[in-house]
């Protein structure tokens, strides 16, 4: 099956010298191990949400609206980490219009053709895996 060839405006970017210059150089984005979500944590969302995940990644300048405090998210949900919807918003199976126009890619197209799009569970596992970890960066 051919791979699907989406792009990542998360996966490389150039900057240029001030915020109002700050362009999002498109690529395909990497292949990471599934097992890991931290990895997969630095190489599709850090770009924009920080390496700390607090939304002060080097791209979010050039975005529509800021990033989101992905520290946060617990605190915003009355002490609940929204596992559920994550995983929704990870899949693109829920509209997430806190980006704007989809600034913010639909990984579960991209997860699932990283592993050859016959591969569900796999997809799956990867994004628990980046859930699991968004849930271990709450503050």
């Amino acid at each position: 099956m051919k791979r699907l060839l989406l792009l990542s405006t998360l996966a490389g970017f150039a900057l240029f010298s001030s915020a109002q210059d700050v362009q999002i150089k498109k690529v395909p984005a990497p292949h990471t191990k599934a097992s890991s979500g931290s990895q997969m944590f630095r190489e599709y969302c850090a770009a924009c949400h920080g390496l700390t995940g607090v939304g002060d990644g080097p791209a979010g300048p050039a975005l529509k609206g800021a990033p989101a405090d992905l520290t946060s998210l617990k605190a915003a949900n009355h002490g609940n980490f929204p596992e559920a919807r994550i995983g929704a918003v990870l899949r693109g199976s829920v509209d997430f219009h806190a980006h704007g126009s989809a600034d913010m890619p639909t990984w579960g197209p991209l997860f699932h053709s990283m592993d050859g799009g016959n591969d569900s569970a796999l997809m799956e596992l990867r994004v628990h895996n980046l859930t699991e970890y968004l849930k271990s960066i709450q503050k």
